[in-house]
């Protein structure tokens, strides 16, 4: 895996802008294929319904009375021409509804999602879009416009936030995507797609502060803060002034007149 890792970055209407630095915690790890085979069989099996069901031959109707006697008619005794074994009879060891859900710690889920992230973006198949807030009414074409944009085919997986619902409702009516929000993102999908696409809200897989909380607003402040310490920083060192020599070749400090001990400790006289 390269140290660096990169994704192409897209405004919400295609335009390129540059590229977005990916998390090596979570787009860089070596993929752990043993436990994406593992969660994605669990998943699959959680899908299934478990409503199979056969009746016994206690649940078929009828079969009450005794065919024949025990004795000396020459054939087999039977008891009930409902068992297995009679057409119209209850079926032996049928299925009967049942959960197939596998229970698949949390750590392990997280594993296999940050697995298969990694996966691809280390093909090149995650691409960023910046936000979505410029969208203000759910429209198909402008979802196909934006995947046409972009150069992206075949089957795509959208992750967006929670407030971008408008770009979920969009891309929700094309048959070749998968729209959801970052709580809704799992293995099998990511696995599934051929591009994944996320806002670039989503990149830290909801490791951060909420949008809309104290603490992401915090977040925002301080970083915002330290940006302007480092504007003014760069400022205050390229207009700091020269140092002034006197004729010695020394530095001098302050002008040309010298403080009296008593001015200096401001006493007065």
């Amino acid at each position: 895996m390269p140290e660096k890792l990169t994704a192409e970055l897209y405004t919400a209407d295609g335009v390129r802008k540059g590229d977005v630095d990916l998390s090596p915690e979570i787009f860089g790890i070596e993929p752990n294929v043993a436990v994406m085979h593992q969660v994605v069989t669990a998943q699959l099996a959680a899908a299934r319904s478990g409503t199979a069901s056969t009746k016994t031959r206690g649940e078929v109707r009828g079969g009450g009375r005794k065919p024949w006697r025990q004795k000396g008619l020459g054939r087999a005794r039977h008891g009930s021409n409902r068992s297995p074994q009679w057409a119209g009879g209850g079926v032996a060891h049928g299925p009967k509804p049942r959960s197939y859900a596998q229970r698949t710690p949390k750590k392990m889920r997280r594993l296999a999602l940050r697995s298969a992230l990694s996966a691809r973006a280390a093909v090149g198949q995650i691409k960023v879009v910046e936000s979505f807030d410029s969208w203000d009414v759910p429209k198909t074409k402008q979802a196909v416009a934006l995947l046409e944009a972009m150069g992206i085919t075949g089957k795509v997986l959208l992750l967006a936030e929670d407030h971008e619902r408008t770009a979920i409702v969009s891309f929700r009516n094309l048959p070749q995507v998968i729209a959801s929000n970052l709580g809704q993102a799992n293995t099998y999908d990511v696995l599934w797609a051929d591009t994944v696409v996320m806002s670039k809200g989503t990149l830290d897989l909801g490791q951060g502060a909420p949008r809309g909380t104290r603490e992401h607003a915090a977040s925002e402040t301080s970083d915002v803060r330290a940006e302007t310490s480092d504007v003014r920083r760069q400022t205050s060192d390229a207009a700091a002034p020269a140092t002034a020599h006197d004729g010695d070749g020394a530095p001098s400090v302050g002008g040309g007149d010298e403080m009296s001990p008593g001015e200096e400790h401001g006493d007065d006289i």
